[in-house]
């Protein structure tokens, strides 16, 4: 494995660490450990192609189930109570969870593909440039939808706020809805006339479905802000769709109502 996916390794270790000094892991959790080492052998073995396929729809399973905390043995502690940090927004309450990040792990293991690295120019650039466009698209788009408003702020909690968003959200999301599913799915359609394009625009419906409990206006933000997502994905690589979707969400939390104004 080259040295950056270590890198992301190294860094999603530390949030793990950080994770683990808020709450502990019950036996159980091994069970979870297990299955992901399983699907991990599964996918990289080569004597049975059809064993592959099955590695991979298990890791799907696995990691539906660990994003929406369905699994036993994790005890995710909360690590900033139930708060407004501006007088007009909803309460925000944070965790520190164990068991999200273990997608992030597998992944960067198991796949090292998904990193698609690109030189340091052109992943800035592509950082940029995407980044002012999910600001246009998500945070615009937020505004004149009457969720946010202009709200200055950086609360006491707001560096804890920063190492979990950054290593223990957007780092794990960014592997998996652009590394795996749009890198993958460009793979998959490379020889379509536009699979790229469809690989994007499909991964960044996804990952704004999966927002379907906050309502549709969020479905629609996290829509838009997926395009810029995987437009920094696509040219700048992994590092560089991990870069705009925690920019983007440090401009939210730093500059906006965060999470939203209240009803």
């Amino acid at each position: 494995m080259k040295a950056l996916p270590w890198l992301y390794l190294g860094l999603l270790s530390l949030g793990y660490g950080l994770a683990l000094s808020f709450g502990q892991l019950g036996w159980l959790a091994l069970i979870s450990i297990a299955l992901l080492v399983f699907a991990g052998y599964a996918v990289r073995q080569q004597t049975v192609p059809v064993g592959r396929y099955l590695g991979h729809g298990l890791f799907i399973v696995l990691a539906l189930a660990l994003a929406l905390h369905w699994l036993p043995g994790f005890y995710n502690g909360r690590a900033i109570e139930p708060q407004r940090f501006t007088d007009n927004a909803v309460p925000f309450s944070m965790y520190l969870n164990l068991d999200k990040p273990l997608i992030g792990f597998w992944l960067l293991l198991v796949c090292p593909w998904i990193v698609a690295r690109r030189s340091l120019r052109l992943t800035v650039y592509a950082t940029a440039l995407a980044l002012t466009l999910s600001v246009i698209l998500a945070l615009g788009g937020a505004v004149l939808l009457g969720m946010i408003t202009w709200a200055p702020k950086w609360p006491d909690q707001a560096w804890l706020w920063v190492l979990n968003n950054l290593l223990l959200v957007t780092l794990v999301e960014e592997a998996l809805f652009r590394g795996y599913i749009q890198g993958g799915l460009s793979r998959r359609f490379k020889h379509l006339p536009y699979g790229e394009n469809l690989a994007l625009l499909l991964a960044s419906l996804l990952f704004g479905l999966v927002h379907v409990g906050a309502g549709w206006q969020w479905v629609l933000l996290a829509s838009l802000a997926g395009v810029g997502y995987g437009l920094a994905y696509r040219f700048g690589g992994l590092g560089a769709a991990i870069a705009t979707h925690f920019g983007l969400n440090l401009l939210h939390f730093g500059l906006f109502t965060y999470p939203m104004l209240a009803g």
